[in-house]
């Protein structure tokens, strides 16, 4: 078998991308209002956001960086999942509530009514910069696998480019039209490809292993491949029971209950309740896909037999070229660039929201029914679908695992930005310079231990200098950048006189 495309191969992927552009401009015809392009009037079934969600979590990092966790490692992975469950049912009974009482469009409105405008401004800026960054290196890791396949044809430095261009023009042409009505109902038919994908991938590689996936577990559990569960309770090491339900949970917290691209989601359901269950069953759907993924490592280490890789992202999307028939080999790549695709029109339209109703209404006192909101929102979302494709086009690869990277961004923001919400909700004498000046300090002091262990893997002879800091796993960020924003916030709101009671809870009813 040929690793490279052929005319079926082709045939495959182009119907695929063709057919979800056509899909979500169809979808998404006869926008209204900004109400409707950004929260699809608050009529989207339960099942569908909960698979929204899924897709939305799922990009190009969960096919080609999972697998080679597991290649490389174990199991252990699965430890944070569950520590995404665990913080689901957090979001669920305390933020969602507070959400659905008032007729909300973006997470950061409702900081305002607790805080005042310039938190809500200060905290979507700091979304919207974080988010860019996130999804630039999601959009790039799509373009690994296609670099591959076409690097025979063509120079990596021509065939990356082309493939992150030709992402980014087809995302934002369905999302520009169709807003968030478009993204749910594309993300559908691409969370069914790269299933779909990651079971045929499951399938063939049982096939070419000798005595098929039971060999392959006795091989793997005789390494040591199987073990799940990890007891170590330092905070240097990611992949533990330790610092995965915990700092999982609060990782989920902060990107299910802090951040708009999920939260827009959960605004689009019919109900609270429909939301709820939405939200909570999408851990457990990301739990069995992150196993699944996982196992897919597992069977590429038997199969392998454990040979070295250059770097952990390049395992699977070799495998593609090297194993798989063609036709397959077309519906695996369309499978990749579905999660991707899902995640950055996700992010686009999340992005433009944040933009129109947390900066642009604000400033202009226009209303969000307004026929010039709807034109100003769309022009926001085609100006973000150029910042991300740039953004991925500037990402260098430097060796570390995407997804590591991707996480890291997010976690070294979101911990200040849940701790606003949280301080907002658990302490009463806090005011606007409280909560800015808290998640100021808090994003602040995790910018500095982020970018500690990038100076540290750089220049190794600066570790001792830099103490500890350097050795921090990522899913300690949010937790950490959390109690840094708290502690602040509580001790600023003591130099001030107590202010009148203003819990965290917008006025109003749910429309």
């Amino acid at each position: 078998m040929s690793g490279r495309f052929n005319l079926l191969d082709l045939f495959v992927l182009l119907a695929y991308l063709s057919g979800t552009t056509a899909l979500g401009m169809w979808i998404g015809r006869g926008q209204k209002n900004a109400t409707e392009y950004f929260v699809a009037e608050r009529a989207i079934p339960w099942w569908a956001v909960l698979f929204s969600i899924v897709a939305s979590e799922t990009s190009a990092l969960t096919f080609i960086s999972i697998p080679g966790l597991a290649y490389t490692g174990n199991l252990g992975f699965l430890e944070i999942v569950a520590g995404y469950i665990v913080g689901r049912f957090v979001v669920a009974y305390t933020l969602l509530p507070r959400y659905f009482n008032g007729n909300l469009v973006t997470a950061y409105a409702l900081l305002e009514t607790r805080f005042g405008l310039a938190t809500r401004r200060f905290t979507s800026i700091v979304f919207m910069i974080t988010r860019a960054m996130a999804d630039a290196v999601r959009v790039f890791a799509t373009a690994i696998p296609v670099a591959l396949i076409i690097g025979p044809v063509l120079p990596r430095e021509y065939t990356m480019p082309g493939a992150i261009v030709v992402l980014g023009v087809l995302t934002v042409i369905y999302t520009y039209r169709g807003g968030m009505k478009a993204v749910v109902w594309t993300e559908l038919l691409q969370a069914s490809i790269y299933v779909l994908g990651g079971i045929s991938a499951l399938v063939l590689i049982g096939q070419a292993v000798n005595g098929g996936w039971s060999t392959i577990i006795e091989r793997a559990g005789a390494a040591g491949k199987l073990q799940v569960i990890d007891w170590y309770t330092g905070f240097d090491r990611p992949h533990t029971m330790f610092a995965g339900v915990i700092g999982g949970a609060f990782l989920a917290m902060a990107s299910h209950g802090a951040d708009q691209i999920i939260v827009q989601r959960l605004l689009s359901s019919r109900s609270l309740k429909q939301a709820q269950v939405a939200i909570i069953g999408s851990g457990f759907a990301v739990f069995a896909q992150m196993t699944l993924f996982l196992f897919v490592g597992l069977g590429l280490w038997v199969l392998y037999e454990g040979r070295p890789f250059s770097a952990a992202d390049q395992i699977f999307p070799t495998y593609i070229i090297e194993r798989m028939p063609h036709g397959l080999i077309g519906l695996i790549v369309a499978a990749i660039i579905a999660a991707t695709m899902s995640t950055h029109s996700g992010a686009i339209n999340a992005l433009a929201a944040s933009s129109t109703h947390d900066i642009y209404l604000p400033f202009t006192k226009r209303s969000p029914d307004d026929p010039r909101t709807l034109q100003v929102g769309k022009m926001f979302a085609l100006a973000w679908g150029v910042v991300l494709t740039a953004g991925a086009l500037m990402f260098k690869e430097n060796g570390t695992p995407v997804v590591v990277i991707a996480l890291s961004i997010a976690s070294f923001t979101q911990g200040g930005l849940l701790g606003g919400f949280f301080l907002g909700m658990f302490w009463k004498r806090a005011i606007q310079r409280d909560a800015i000046l808290g998640m100021s300090v808090g994003i602040g002091c995790m910018a500095f231990i982020v970018f500690a262990k990038q100076i540290v893997a750089a220049y190794p002879s600066m570790a001792s200098s830099l103490g500890g800091v350097a050795k921090i796993a990522y899913p300690w960020y949010v937790l950490i950048g959390l109690s840094i924003t708290f502690v602040t916030g509580v001790l600023s709101s003591f130099t001030h006189a107590a202010p009148p009671a203003a819990p965290l809870s917008p006025k109003g009813t749910r429309a």
